[in-house]
């Protein structure tokens, strides 16, 4: 059950930062936006973006939303490490909870047929 806590977390993570990645900057430009009159609501709506950014120096001046994406693939990556690595113990001879397919094991760069655990 702590496996299923910390994926269902990274999930939420996950749907966070792509909220924060669904908006639009088109129209926007540095300093004071475009002397362009543009329907943004309708380019983000062709588009399919969720929203539109509300400011043009933030839109295209900070990059927040991709340090989201990489700090939730960072834990995702760390939670799914933990998990690798008990499913191999688990298969050790000592513990024997599991028996991993031969096609999901590695075997000996010195001898090829003696199976690794």
């Amino acid at each position: 059950m702590a496996y299923v806590e910390m994926l269902e977390r990274d999930f939420e993570r996950f749907e966070q930062a792509f909220i924060r990645a669904d908006v639009m900057p088109l129209g926007s430009g540095a300093l004071a936006g475009l002397p362009y009159n543009i329907d943004r609501d309708y380019s983000a709506k062709l588009l399919n973006f969720g929203a539109i950014s509300r400011n043009s120096m933030d839109a295209v001046s900070d990059r927040d939303f991709l340090i989201d994406y990489l700090s939730a693939a960072s834990i995702c990556a760390m939670h799914l490490s933990r998990l690798a690595e008990e499913i191999v113990i688990w298969s050790t001879e000592e513990f024997s909870i599991i028996k991993l397919p031969p096609e999901y094991t590695t075997g000996s760069s010195i001898m090829p047929q003696k199976k690794k655990s």
